[in-house]
């Protein structure tokens, strides 16, 4: 389907590489799937592993090593805290845990309305502003630094008014 849908798009993407070298398209091929099934499925993996003449365990690590790629579908705006040790000492995993205990869900989770998954990634590259978090959505990434609950709280609870107008 991606490759019909978006043929134009793919094209353009796989000329900017030497045709011996297309494996390196994996990225923004998986960006369009993303943005076309809201998570990068097994068939979207196939897809591209076709397009590019790659093994579909190889799109897959690809997916699973980077935090911007979703394997399953999750709420409308992805909160990922950074929570690797810098952070953790600056508060990054009580903030997550109250964070996530004011939402009702554990890490890893989705609220009850679909609107906001709330996940643990490494590395954010802002730990003397721990505790942050990414925002990501469809209009983007923003980053958020040294937050509290309250403040993130806000930010969440304004990204639900915006979607309830």
């Amino acid at each position: 389907m991606l490759a019909e849908k978006y043929r134009n798009q793919i094209d353009a993407t796989l000329a900017k590489y030497p045709a011996d070298q297309k494996r390196s398209a994996v990225m923004p091929l998986l960006y369009i799937a993303q943005s076309e099934y809201g998570h990068i499925t097994r068939d979207a993996m196939q897809e591209v592993a076709d397009i590019l003449g790659l093994e579909p365990t190889q799109v897959a690590s690809v997916v699973g090593f980077y935090t911007l790629y979703h394997d399953h579908a999750a709420g409308k705006h992805y909160i990922q805290i950074c929570n690797d040790l810098p952070c953790a000492l600056r508060g990054a995993d009580k903030f997550a845990a109250d964070l996530c205990a004011k939402f009702g869900v554990k890490l890893g989770e989705t609220t009850a309305d679909g609107m906001f998954t709330i996940e643990g990634v490494m590395c954010l590259a802002a730990c003397d502003k721990a505790p942050m978090f990414q925002l990501q959505n469809t209009e983007g990434i923003k980053y958020y630094e040294s937050q509290t609950v309250e403040s993130a709280a806000a930010v969440m609870e304004e990204l639900r008014a915006k979607t309830d107008q």
